[in-house]
């Protein structure tokens, strides 16, 4: 039986990020099993996806954690038995801990082993501790990759130049749905919602409010704009919600910032746009801000990682250092001022977000695996 097993620290990542993949493999007449902590209130869809089995793996996001022992040996079993022609790992304690576990059939030519990173922690201008702790541990464990595949120019230069791996590949993302913005409608308006004029600009953002997506410089970007007429409204839930309210409410801008939590509308939400912002201190790529382009809004950007694969200064919008609101600040200005500016930026996005399709991610992975598992394209 021809068998592929897909590897990741949570089921909700093969859920999100993997089901053309999956869908690629199976067309090709392989068994597609997933080995992943179940996390799950997507389980449904992942059953409904895959065609082998779905082993419940006890991974914790921390390489440290005693408990990643029994996932070890639990996962170690897996493989064992499982037959793979392919164990395909993702996230990084995932893939430390398959790595591991593979290797003895691996060296033995019994199973080809894939890593896919999906934007290393480490990157140039990123934190010197993400260099210390997950450079070193990248790098080490690169040895034991038969294809090691970035999502990112940087990490594919990176990974070219300093890691062992047999070989490396580059992919543009995990894949955007175009579809789903070619459909949308506009089902309704947030001006109308929150009761706002039709002057109203709006400046939008998606992400779980945490630390990295660094949604309180937007926030201070808005109070630096002084003007009343302008709003930011973020979709997405996160531990950082009550401090971002705080920040909002400190800065005398309470009535300008809105949380919508999570939505599942975002491409009709979109056509409310008229800047969408994507401040993150770090990304692999960030599908978010491509989905945005996709739906022809100009992007406001960090200078930072994967985002510089896209955000082009000037065309697409502008890009800044990560703590620059004052810059930031001037960037939603200019866009908002300038109707025209802001039309040609959202036509060219359009055209830059078809580079970062679901078919473009699948044809690279499509010719990565007939490689390794000798099928004709």
């Amino acid at each position: 039986m021809k068998k592929v097993l897909l590897v990741a620290t949570v089921q909700s990542h093969i859920a999100q990020f993997h089901k053309p993949l999956i869908d690629m493999l199976t067309e090709k007449g392989y068994t597609v099993d997933v080995a992943a902590k179940d996390n799950l209130d997507t389980k449904p869809n992942l059953h409904l996806s895959v065609s082998g089995r779905i082993y419940d793996i006890p991974f914790e996001r921390s390489p440290f954690s005693l408990k990643n022992i029994k996932a070890y040996f639990e996962l170690k079993k897996v493989i064992r038995e499982g037959g793979y022609e392919v164990v395909h790992c993702n996230t990084p304690v995932g893939g430390i801990l398959t790595r591991i576990a593979a290797n003895s059939l691996r060296k033995k030519g019994k199973t080809t082993v894939i890593y896919e990173a999906h934007g290393f922690h480490f990157f140039k201008g990123g934190p010197r501790k993400n260099w210390l702790i997950w450079y070193p541990i990248e790098k080490w464990f690169s040895r034991y990759t038969d294809v090691l595949i970035t999502i990112n120019k940087m990490d594919y230069s990176l990974a070219t130049e300093k890691f062992k791996a047999k070989k490396v590949e580059y992919i543009p993302g995990v894949g955007l749905d175009l579809s789903r913005f070619a459909a949308a409608e506009r089902e309704g308006s947030l001006r109308e919602e929150f009761g706002l004029g039709e002057n109203t600009r709006i400046v939008f953002s998606v992400g779980e409010l945490n630390e990295n997506k660094n949604h309180r410089v937007i926030i201070r970007a808005l109070a630096h704009l002084k003007d009343r007429d302008v709003h930011y409204f973020l979709a997405g839930n996160g531990p950082l919600r009550e401090e971002l309210e705080a920040l909002a409410k400190e800065l005398n801008i309470s009535e300008n910032v809105h949380f919508l939590g999570y939505r599942r509308d975002i491409p009709s939400l979109l056509k409310n746009a008229d800047v969408y912002a994507f401040p993150s201190l770090r990304e692999g790529l960030g599908m978010a801000s491509i989905e945005a382009m996709a739906a022809g809004v100009p992007i406001v950007t960090s200078d930072r990682h994967g985002i510089n694969d896209y955000s082009e200064a000037g065309k697409t919008g502008f890009k800044y250092p990560p703590t620059d609101a004052h810059g930031f600040a001037e960037g939603i200005r200019t866009i908002l001022s300038d109707r025209e500016l802001a039309a040609q930026m959202g036509e060219y996005n359009v055209l830059v977000s078809k580079r970062f399709t679901v078919d473009a991610s699948l044809a690279r992975l499509n010719k990565i695996y007939s490689e390794i598992l000798g099928y004709e394209i």
